[in-house]
């Protein structure tokens, strides 16, 4: 740096006010190297790093890179096109490990988020990024055939075709559409779900996030049906998706729009008696990150409410249980061990120690937590052909091995949808959601 040698101000799309823009948000790291450590030394952070060993592919290596090139840009350039921004940037898995983790907690993953939102301005969006940022889009397209949706993407001349016209790795499986979709199925059993409410119990708001409600809608049929068999009236809102594909392909316009909406119909609906539940940590952990620096100032304060009373399933059980509402007399006393991996985004907002509690809440539940970093998945990152590789080597630095060596009796367990197809792909394992481990011990 130069003497008084000037900051220049970006306008942005997420709110760095508080670090006063974007440039002093990359000048916050200190330079400590603590995203240097090794996986051995636990934690989440970095996990492009770990795989690597390269300082590029640190949280140092990118903030210095993001400080360097927007401090010296020329005004007639977009300095967020610059390549060697752009080699920075790409192996990031965007897990904000570095927000919880980093002592000057840089949030690398919104800074990602910005700076592709900004280089596609001159760059253009990539087929790909349209894709994976809109996916609710298409699946809510495709969920009107669901079989025929999934027989077609079982061709292996149409996955095929698909996987080269996106860049996705050959390798991995794509994910398929379930039979029905959540808000469906709420719909075909509501008289059921009214029936043999314990009015003491309260109700809940549940969040059907695009991945519980289309994908994965068994884990939200039995996050449901347990709330319901605990005596709670489960109440599923008006609500657009979470936008969390839209926030980690740079499409900050639209993920803005779906802010607003969201804080706009739920805002009004949920209060500290009422809150509102989801399964997928990504999808419900953004109401407290993003959604605060998406949407406008008019809107903050209640976008802050809304983040309060917004839980993981998890946390809401823990919170219950606490509270004397639910106990382990409402569960099985047979043994059973679970081997957990804890959520890259739950670890860094919110704690997997709610997932250990809630799995703990049947008397006879033991927990071993993976002392694992990110899965490698990190939402599309995994599934893309030039980063399929650094995924699997993510993937086999902690995780992969402890779930292989675990005994064929104990259960795995992931909150993460991300997170069970990788290690479903990786070693045929079946996984298990916290809660659905909860609902078949229910009785």
């Amino acid at each position: 740096y130069e003497d008084r040698q000037p900051t220049p101000d970006f306008p942005t799309m997420l709110d760095f006010s508080a670090e006063m823009g974007i440039l002093r948000a990359a000048e916050k790291c200190n330079g400590s190297g603590d995203c240097r450590k090794l996986a051995t030394a636990g934690g989440t952070m970095c996990p492009s790093y770990q795989a690597t060993r390269e300082e590029k592919d640190s949280t140092r290596g990118r903030a210095n890179a993001l400080r360097e090139i927007l401090t010296r840009h020329r005004a007639e350039t977009n300095p967020f096109a610059h390549p060697d921004l752009a080699e920075a940037m790409d192996l990031c898995l965007s897990c904000k490990g570095c927000t919880a983790e980093c002592p000057s907690n840089v949030d690398m993953a919104g800074l990602k988020a910005e700076y592709l939102h900004q280089r596609q301005k001159t760059e253009g969006v990539p087929l790909r990024s349209r894709v994976f940022g809109q996916i609710s889009r298409l699946n809510a397209l495709g969920s009107w055939a669901p079989s025929l949706t999934n027989w077609l993407l079982m061709q292996p001349r149409v996955s095929g075709w698909l996987k080269k016209e996106l860049g996705v790795a050959e390798e991995r499986s794509l994910p398929k559409l379930h039979a029905t979709t959540l808000r469906r199925w709420m719909w075909w059993n509501r008289r059921k779900l009214r029936r043999n409410l314990r009015p003491e119990m309260g109700r809940v708001y549940f969040f059907a996030d695009e991945f519980t409600n289309f994908n994965d809608t068994l884990v939200g049929i039995k996050a449901v049906r347990l709330l319901h068999r605990l005596g709670y009236e489960v109440i599923l809102p008006r609500h657009r998706e979470s936008g969390r594909a839209a926030i980690s392909k740079g499409l900050l316009h639209r993920a803005r729009c779906v802010a607003v909406r969201n804080v706009e119909m739920l805002g009004r609906l949920v209060t500290e008696e009422v809150p509102l539940v989801a399964v997928e940590p990504s999808a419900i952990l953004g109401f407290r990150d993003e959604y605060l620096r998406l949407v406008p100032q008019s809107m903050l304060e209640t976008a802050r409410r809304l983040a309060e009373r917004s839980f993981t399933i998890e946390e809401f059980l823990c919170r219950e249980r606490d509270r004397g509402k639910i106990g382990s007399g409402q569960f099985s006393e047979h043994p059973q061990q679970i081997l957990l991996h804890g959520h890259c985004h739950q670890k860094a907002l919110s704690s997997v120690d709610y997932s250990v509690g809630a799995l703990s809440i049947p008397a006879n539940y033991h927990v071993e937590v993976i002392p694992s970093g990110c899965c490698g998945m990190a939402g599309s990152f995994g599934y893309e052909k030039e980063h399929f590789e650094l995924s699997q080597q993510i993937a086999e630095l902690v995780l992969m091995p402890a779930v292989r060596q675990a005994a064929p009796s104990t259960l795995i367990a992931a909150p993460g949808t991300s997170c069970r197809h990788q290690i479903l792909d990786a070693t045929g394992k079946q996984v298990l959601h916290p809660v659905e481990i909860l609902w078949q011990a229910a009785i």
